[in-house]
C-alpha cells in the first residue's frame, strides 16, 4: 500500500510544475506578441500587470500619426511689418522769414550753438547760425580778429540776435604793439576790457541786441579761478555798454561753486554734463547751457515755441478771463483798528444789558480780589473736612 500511494502522487506533482511553467511563459509570450503588433493603439494587459499594478498604456508614441505643420513664411511677414512702419519725421522746416541767432566764439561757444539749435528745433520762427572758431579768442587777434569778423557776419546773415561766448583760450599774455603784458596783470586787464568793448560796440552800432554768455567752471582749480575772473570782466563791461550778461556758473558747479562732472539736466534728472577731460560738454551739458539763455532770447525775440512762457500779461488770457478796466476811481479807506471803541458808534459791549445780575461776590471775584477759594461741595474728592458730614464754616 505504501508503494502504490507514492507512485500515484508523481503525476499530480508533474502537473503542478507544468501549470506553473505555463503561468510564467504565457504572459511573456503575450507581451512579445503585443509588442510585435505595431498597428494596435492599445497594449494588452497581462497577469503580471494586474499583479504588479502597472498602468495601462493608452497609446504608443511610435504608433501616433505625425502631423506635419506647414512652415510659415517669416520673410514675407517681416516685409509686411516693414511696409506698415512710417518713415521717421524729418527736421522741422524753418520759415523763410525766420529770425536768425548768430553764435560766435571759441569751442565753448560751439557747444552753446549746438544746445541752442536743439532748444529751438521745434520753433519754425527762429534759426541758429553757428559761426565759431575753436582756437579763437580776444588775445590772439593775429589768429582771428573778432570785431572785424563779426561785422562781416552781420552783413552776411542779417541776424536778429547775437550770442557771444569767449575766454577759454585767453589765459595767455597779450601783445601791446611790441610790448607784452602777463595774464591778469593791470595792463592786461585794461587792454582786455578795451577789446571786449570793441566787440560789443560792433553789435551796438548795428542796433542788434546781443548776449554775452559767461564761462562755466572747469575741473582744473586754476582754470576755474581764471574763468571766474573773466566772467567779472564780461559782467561789468556788458553793464557799461548796454548788453546782457548771462551767468551759467551755478548750473555746472556744486553748492560751494566747485566743478561737477555730473548734475541735473533741464528736466531735473541726474546726467553727465562734462567730458572726461574736465573741459568739454556732453550733449546734456550743451542743452543745459542753452537753457540759461532761453528766457532772455524769448524776451528779445519771442517765437512760436516760447511765446507762451514769456507773455504773462493780459494778451495771453482768453477773452472772458481778461481783466476789466471799466473802474477808474477807487476810494481808499484807512485801516480800522479792532480795538476802536467807536467802531459801531457805541462805547458799550453788545448785549451788555442782558447779562445776569448777581448779588454779592462770585467765587471768581473772591479768587481774583482776595485769593480765596470756595469750599468744595460735600462728598467731592477734594472735600477734606472732618468729620465727613460736617458743614462748611461761614
Amino acid at each position: 500500500m505504501a508503494d502504490h500511494s507514492h507512485t500515484s502522487s508523481r503525476p499530480s506533482c508533474a502537473k503542478r510544475v507544468i501549470i506553473l511553467i505555463l503561468a510564467l511563459i504565457l504572459p511573456l509570450a503575450d507581451l512579445a506578441a503585443s509588442a510585435a503588433q505595431a498597428q494596435e493603439f492599445r497594449q494588452r494587459r497581462s497577469i503580471l500587470d494586474v499583479i504588479l499594478g502597472r498602468p495601462q498604456l493608452r497609446q504608443r508614441e511610435d504608433a501616433r500619426p505625425q502631423r506635419v505643420r506647414p512652415r510659415r513664411n517669416t520673410a514675407a511677414k517681416k516685409r509686411a511689418v516693414q511696409t506698415v512702419k512710417t518713415a521717421p519725421a524729418g527736421p522741422l522746416v524753418k520759415k523763410a522769414d525766420a529770425r536768425k541767432i548768430v553764435v560766435i566764439g571759441d569751442f565753448m561757444a560751439s557747444g552753446l550753438a549746438d544746445g541752442l539749435t536743439a532748444a529751438f528745433a521745434q520753433d519754425p520762427t527762429i534759426t541758429v547760425v553757428k559761426e565759431t572758431d575753436s582756437a579763437s579768442g580776444l588775445v590772439r587777434s593775429d589768429h582771428l580778429d573778432w570785431p572785424k569778423t563779426l561785422s562781416q557776419k552781420i552783413d552776411r546773415h542779417k541776424p536778429s540776435l547775437i550770442v557771444i561766448m569767449l575766454g577759454s583760450n585767453d589765459r595767455q599774455q597779450i601783445d601791446l604793439g611790441g610790448a607784452t603784458e602777463k595774464f591778469r596783470s593791470e595792463g592786461w586787464d585794461r587792454e582786455y576790457q578795451r577789446r571786449v568793448d570793441d566787440l560789443a560796440s560792433v553789435a551796438a552800432r548795428a542796433k542788434i541786441p546781443f548776449i554775452w554768455a559767461g564761462l562755466p567752471s572747469f575741473q582744473s582749480p586754476s582754470l576755474s579761478a581764471d574763468a571766474a575772473t573773466l566772467n567779472n570782466i564780461y559782467r561789468t563791461r556788458m553793464e557799461a555798454v548796454g548788453g546782457a550778461f548771462i551767468d551759467i556758473w551755478d548750473g555746472f558747479a556744486d553748492e560751494s561753486g566747485k566743478y561737477i562732472a555730473t548734475g541735473s539736466d533741464i528736466n531735473g534728472q541726474p546726467v553727465r554734463l562734462r567730458g572726461s577731460d574736465g573741459v568739454s560738454l556732453t550733449k546734456a551739458g550743451k542743452r543745459k547751457m542753452a537753457f540759461y539763455l532761453e528766457k532772455d532770447i524769448a524776451r528779445l525775440l519771442g517765437g512760436d515755441a516760447v511765446s507762451d512762457l514769456v507773455r504773462l500779461d493780459a494778451t495771453g488770457l482768453p477773452l472772458d478771463a481778461a481783466p476789466k478796466t471799466e473802474i477808474h476811481e477807487i476810494t481808499a479807506l484807512p485801516p480800522i483798528s479792532l480795538s476802536d471803541p467807536d467802531l459801531d458808534g457805541s462805547a458799550e459791549l453788545l448785549d451788555q444789558t442782558l447779562l445776569p445780575q448777581s448779588a454779592g461776590k462770585t467765587p471768581r471775584d473772591r479768587l481774583i480780589e482776595k485769593g480765596e477759594t470756595a469750599p468744595a461741595p460735600v462728598g467731592r474728592v477734594d472735600d477734606y473736612r472732618w468729620p465727613a458730614n460736617a458743614k462748611p464754616a461761614g
